[in-house]
C-alpha cells in the first residue's frame, strides 16, 4: 500500500485494520483513551477508516457492532486512565521524562482539565494526545466518580460513534468510494498534522525558554580576589 511509504506502519490505519482487524482497532482505542503509552496511536484516523472500509465492503464487519464495541473500548479506556490517576496521584507530576512519557503532556492535559472542568472529558476526545492524559488527570484531581462516568460515556459515544459514522457516510460518496487509497493517504497526513504541530510548538517553547533564561554572572573582580586570598 502506498500509505505505508508515508511513515511507520502504525501510522497507516489501513495497514493496521488489514493486519489486526477490528480487534486490533479496539485495543488501540482502549490504549489511546487512557493508557500512558497510547498517546501516539492514530485513534481518529482508525475510526474514520473503519467506517469508510465497512461501507466500501473492504472490511467485513457490521457497522452497528463496530460502533458499539468502539464506544465500549473508549469508555473502558478512560475508566482505566481514571483509576490509574487516582492510584498514582500527584506523583505523576514528578515522574521523570522518558521516550514514551513527557511531563509536558501531563501539564497540557492538566491545564485543559482546569480550563474546561468535567466537560473536558468530552472535548478532549477530539484532541490528540490530550485525550490520553485527561482521564488520568481527572483521577489525580479526585473528580467525583459519578460525574466522571457520566462525561466519560458521553464523550466516548460522541467520539467513537461520530468519527466512525463520518467515515461511513463519506464511504457512500462515489468519488470517495472510487479513490479509497487517495482518501487513506489524506487521512494519514491529517493524523500526522497534530503530532507535527505539537512537536514544533514544543521546540518553539524550548527555544524561548533557553533564550529567556538568565546567563550565570561571573563573580566581580574584588570577589575573585578575596576568594583567591582564602
Amino acid at each position: 500500500m502506498t500509505t505505508l511509504a508515508l511513515g511507520p506502519s502504525w501510522l497507516d490505519p489501513n495497514h493496521l485494520l488489514n493486519t489486526f482487524g477490528i480487534w486490533g482497532l479496539l485495543l488501540v482505542v482502549f490504549a489511546e483513551s487512557g493508557l500512558l503509552i497510547g498517546f501516539f496511536l492514530p485513534g481518529d484516523s482508525l475510526l474514520f477508516t473503519c467506517g469508510l472500509l465497512i461501507t466500501a465492503g473492504t472490511l467485513d464487519f457490521p457497522l452497528w457492532a463496530a460502533i458499539a464495541l468502539i464506544c465500549l473500548a473508549a469508555v473502558l479506556g478512560d475508566q482505566a486512565g481514571y483509576l490509574f490517576g487516582k492510584k498514582v496521584g500527584p506523583s505523576l507530576f514528578n515522574r521523570p521524562d522518558s521516550r514514551l512519557f513527557k511531563q509536558e503532556n501531563v501539564v497540557k492535559a492538566h491545564e485543559f482539565f482546569e480550563k474546561y472542568g468535567p466537560k473536558s472529558l468530552v472535548l478532549a476526545r477530539f484532541v490528540p494526545i490530550v485525550r490520553t492524559f485527561t482521564p488520568i488527570i481527572a483521577g489525580v484531581s479526585g473528580m467525583k466518580y459519578r460525574s466522571f462516568i457520566t462525561f466519560n460515556v458521553i464523550g466516548g459515544v460522541l467520539w467513537g460513534a461520530g468519527v466512525t459514522l463520518l467515515g461511513s457516510w463519506l464511504g457512500n460518496i462515489e468519488f470517495v468510494h472510487k479513490n479509497i487509497e487517495l482518501i487513506l493517504i489524506l487521512i494519514v497526513l491529517v493524523s500526522v498534522v497534530p503530532i507535527a504541530i505539537e512537536f514544533l510548538r514544543a521546540r518553539g517553547k524550548a527555544k524561548k525558554a533557553a533564550a529567556a533564561a538568565p546567563e550565570p554572572q561571573a563573580p566581580a573582580q574584588g570577589q575573585r580576589g578575596r576568594h583567591a586570598k582564602r
